[in-house]
């Protein structure tokens, strides 16, 4: 037997997962590291703890599946996007803890630039808005607050790069620093129209181009695995960001095809074709994986807190022990008794793209019980989805007739169902949920020739579980109603970081 190994490296845990010849999963790992927050909107992860519990997942499957490295054809890698670190060439070692997506650190910045005009520009540069939550003005607080560090990249001494980026460099031994197009599109630093690294951007943000990496295309070989980290030699054959992976993942390969992945957040993207197309809706535009070495893009709307709300209930609030008890304290109650739960944790992202939102649960009475806020906290995921659907409608005239979804919160029936009554259409989920690490799977299985042809992964597909629409519509529209005001009530709140 022959396999893919897919590397999926999350934002609360590195997955490693075997896939057969017929895209079955044939064995998986995972493991959780800690999450870091120095400061209100502050989230860091460890670089070392990123890669420690990846390669150990890595590991672990390859010995719980019995697979040698010379049964494995070709190795995929997908990530948090966004996410960014800065290291020393020479020695490998970060200079700061990896800033994550989700944080929120650099909202002044981003104002500014707004307020000076920049916004426009960047848009039609990378599809873009102007949000702490992309890499550029990460890289920029690191260059800017951590000491000597200005200096050392301006003397090419430092490496910049998304989590892809620091995987393969520490897998090849430092030997490869690349990152692929899905990646690029996401730093507010790459031009999407003109397919390179853009000077005007890398001027806006004060980064050095020493400090970037090469770009490649998703489904390219970038090298192999060195020996001493117990993968033996296998090739490097795939790279993608999470969501695009995901995209991939579910075979959304031509212009209307979408998905939504329920993960730590939510991300809903939908195939635009070849054509650069901006929303009128402050959705965003980014690349999507290309097989065929031509630029592809994808609008998208991202949503921060999706089932990250769950852990939050489960480690903060101390509801349960684990995350997956959630539907089964949710359904011991018939509604959530008016109670609305808003997760702005970090901020709102589409369509609101509001930095200066917080958490908010309102509606609660006397008698509001534990599996109220639960269920409230569940129907939150599906809120946002919506919201961000009815504007992707709005931009594309082609109105949405089912949704495919994916990812670990996929799995909850009463969340897809209520997605379903929410949206008044279908709900398709697949057999194989891990469609984010499968995209990876496919792209390095494509490109190292273990699947002839996307006409081929399509054979392999199993059949679908499919959610249709049952609830009364008003009702839905009440609780829509109500969502809204909540959001509306969540909003501008943290005045702290203007």
């Amino acid at each position: 037997m022959k396999y893919v190994l897919s590397l999926d490296q999350g934002t609360t845990s590195s997955r490693a997962i075997l896939f057969d010849h017929d895209g079955q999963i044939a064995g998986t790992a995972a493991h959780e590291f800690p999450q870091i927050y120095p400061n209100s909107g502050w989230v860091e992860h460890d670089p070392f703890d990123i890669l420690t519990s990846q390669l150990s997942s890595a590991i672990e499957v390859m010995g719980k599946a019995r697979v040698r490295p010379r049964d494995v054809i070709a190795l995929g890698i997908t990530n948090q996007r966004e996410t960014t670190i800065v290291w020393d060439r020479e020695t490998g070692k970060p200079v700061y803890n990896a800033i994550v997506w989700q944080d929120s650190r650099t909202g002044a910045m981003m104002k500014r630039l707004a307020d000076e005009g920049a916004e426009e520009i960047v848009r039609q540069k990378t599809g873009l808005l102007l949000s702490p939550y992309f890499s550029a003005g990460k890289v920029a607080w690191i260059l800017e607050n951590v000491e000597g560090v200005r200096a050392r990249a301006e003397a090419g001494k430092l490496a910049f790069g998304t989590v892809d980026s620091w995987l393969v460099w520490n897998l090849t031994s430092g030997k490869r620093h690349v990152t692929d197009r899905t990646n690029a599109s996401r730093t507010l630093l790459y031009n999407i129209v003109e397919d390179k690294w853009d000077d005007d951007l890398l001027k806006l943000f004060n980064v050095p181009k020493s400090l970037l990496p090469e770009v490649v295309w998703s489904n390219e070989k970038v090298g192999e695995v060195t020996t001493s980290l117990g993968l033996g030699e296998v090739e490097i054959a795939g790279i993608a960001g999470d969501q695009q992976s995901a995209l991939f993942g579910q075979l959304c390969v031509s212009p209307g095809d979408a998905k939504n992945t329920y993960g730590t957040g939510c991300f809903l993207l939908q195939n635009i074709g070849g054509k650069f197309t901006l929303s009128s809706h402050r959705l965003i535009t980014t690349l999507a994986c290309s097989t065929d070495r031509k630029l592809a893009y994808a609008l998208e709307g991202s949503i921060f807190i999706g089932g990250a709300v769950v852990q939050w209930l489960r480690d903060n609030m101390k509801f349960f022990r684990k995350s997956s008890e959630v539907e089964a304290v949710a359904a011991t109650v018939p509604d959530s008794d008016g109670v609305v739960f808003v997760p702005a944790f970090t901020g709102l992202g589409a369509p609101y793209w509001d930095a200066e939102a917080r958490g908010l649960i309102i509606g609660l009475q006397r008698g509001t019980q534990i599996a109220h806020i639960a269920k409230a906290a569940v129907e939150s995921i599906a809120f946002q989805v919506a919201d961000v659907l009815r504007v992707m409608d709005s931009d594309t005239k082609n109105p949405f007739t089912e949704l495919r979804v994916d990812g670990g919160a996929a799995a909850n029936d009463d969340l897809m169902q209520f997605q379903a009554d929410l949206l008044g259409v279908p709900v398709r989920r697949p057999a194989v949920l891990e469609t984010t690490a499968l995209g990876a799977a496919y792209l390095a299985g494509l490109s190292s020739g273990f699947w002839s042809s996307i006409d081929e992964l399509k054979l392999h597909r199993k059949a679908d579980t499919l959610f249709e629409p049952k609830t009364d519509k008003k009702q839905m529209q009440k609780l829509q109603d109500n969502w809204r005001e909540a959001v509306e009530r969540s909003r501008h709140w943290n005045k702290e970081s203007r």
